[in-house]
């Protein structure tokens, strides 16, 4: 059931005077969660009632969270939640574009929780959702800003934590906007992040064997 912006204020009114509304905690993956969820319930249904294409969705820990195919061609679309930082001028820490060590660097086997290998795709597609958080409200999120391009033109030189193995996206919220990473092309890109010294623990390294053996 769908409600205009007049009675979602009403609704939410009433529920606030009935204190039946509760705060989203204020830690980032709180309105993340949220965000992603929406988000994606909302490009599925939009896909599939404008477009010809078959859409799929993923599972909570897999990749991606979206699968579209048209025309014999597959793209990857994947969501991402940031908040803004207290100047409005970058993200307030990078935003993690994947896991570098397992299924990125190895494009050709097929990992569990995934639909096939990542270079199946024609296309690795982010759909960033950029907030500035309000912490007076019961909704957290103000100020929502979408940004949706290829992963690749996201990417910097920087792990997005030392004590992960992640790709890192640029910090700076009009590079962002204009797709201006720190890679001149896909190809650069691919290669940098292929060679980059990730380390991989016991268990990827068994499962990581095993796919080996059986590709």
């Amino acid at each position: 059931m769908a409600f205009d912006r007049r009675e979602r204020n009403r609704i939410r009114a009433a529920l606030e005077k009935a204190k039946r509304l509760v705060p989203l905690p204020k830690e980032p993956a709180a309105p993340a969660n949220v965000l992603e969820v929406s988000v994606i319930d909302y490009l599925l249904d939009a896909l599939r009632a404008e477009t010809k294409a078959t859409v799929v969705r993923g599972t909570e820990r897999g990749y991606p969270d979206l699968e579209i195919s048209l025309d014999g061609k597959y793209f990857a679309v994947d969501f991402k939640a940031a908040r803004r930082n207290k100047a409005k001028t970058q993200t307030e820490s990078r935003i993690t574009l994947c896991t570098g060590n397992t299924y990125f660097r190895y494009p050709q086997l097929h990992w569990p929780n995934t639909f096939r290998p990542f270079r199946e795709y024609a296309a690795h597609i982010e759909v960033l959702a950029i907030y500035t958080l309000n912490t007076q409200s019961t909704w957290r999120v103000d100020d929502l800003e979408f940004i949706v391009g290829q992963m690749w033109r996201f990417g910097s030189r920087q792990r997005s934590s030392t004590a992960r193995e992640y790709v890192g996206a640029v910090l700076s919220l009009n590079d962002l906007r204009s797709e201006k990473g720190d890679f001149a092309t896909e190809d650069e890109f691919l290669k940098f992040w292929r060679k980059y010294p990730f380390k991989i623990g016991r268990t990827v390294q068994q499962q990581l064997d095993k796919l080996l053996k059986n590709s």
